[in-house]
């Protein structure tokens, strides 16, 4: 068998060498790649990338669903701290970042579909035993001045403030979603940012892991992206839905972490 394997169309491949354990996802790009480790699958396994080709897709760090003053969530804050390290190296190596964020419109509400709605009015259906975790749907006042339930604008959808600190305007890209998924058509503001830029290979971090964050990476494996979960920068509050999220993220493509990001070679 040859060592080099590869896998996809002409001009889009993967390279994959069996001697040394590496995947190649540079296209040929001549500009220095990234090399980072894998942390699940074969031990040993690396992974070139192209920056210029590449993209961090932080998804949901709003305040909605990391602030105190709307919800208890100990294991996002963390995935908080582990993103912002990812963050300051993806800036080092020129890899873009792009902020997907719930940000809905007055037209969203007309036409959002009515599993979307239930999933956002459980307090319509079973009070809840804590008023931070209050939800009577889509654009809903939430009171005490947290605005419109993850409209655009609305301080609940805000990036949480330690991320809403080290967003770039001028030159990071930020994209509202008003779906699960950020990719589930091919209008959505994220899936033509990521054609009009060029992107192959997407990194992602946010919450939650088995919801927001696999519904777009998901969607983004099956339109033909790469995928990288960056593991320790997702995080979710639904019993076991972290483990089960990052084994199955193999299947849809690579998985890493924080640290492996941090000691990356660009080279």
């Amino acid at each position: 068998m040859l060592p080099i394997l590869t896998f996809g169309p002409e001009g889009d491949e993967w390279r994959y060498d069996r001697d040394t354990k590496s995947y190649d996802l540079t296209r040929g790009v001549p500009s220095p790649g990234f090399t980072i480790r894998a942390t699940r699958g074969r031990a040993g396994t690396s992974i070139t990338l192209a920056p210029s080709l590449s993209a961090l897709v932080v998804v949901d760090m709003q305040n909605f669903f990391l602030h105190p003053r709307c919800t208890d969530h100990p294991t996002g804050l963390v995935a908080v701290e582990r993103t912002l390290e990812v963050i300051r190296k993806c800036r080092e190596i020129d890899v873009k970042i792009i902020w997907l964020n719930w940000g809905l419109n007055d037209g969203d509400l007309t036409t959002m579909p009515a599993a979307a709605q239930r999933t956002f009015s459980s307090s319509l259906i079973t009070p809840p035993l804590d008023k931070r975790s209050e939800r009577y749907g889509f654009g809903s006042d939430m009171g005490e001045g947290r605005g419109r339930l993850l409209m655009e604008d609305s301080w609940n959808a805000r990036l949480y403030d330690p991320l809403q600190d080290v967003r770039r305007p001028d030159s990071d890209v930020f994209c509202n979603k008003n779906r699960i998924s950020g990719l589930w058509n091919s209008e959505t503001p994220l899936a033509k940012e990521l054609v009009a830029g060029g992107y192959r290979t997407l990194l992602f971090a946010g919450v939650n892991t088995d919801q927001c964050v696999l519904g777009t990476l998901a969607d983004a494996y099956y339109q033909g992206w790469d995928c990288i979960m960056v593991e320790d920068c997702c995080a979710t509050k639904t019993p076991g839905g972290q483990d089960v999220t990052v084994y199955n993220a193999r299947r849809y493509g690579l998985v890493v972490d924080s640290r492996s990001i941090a000691e990356g070679l660009l080279a």
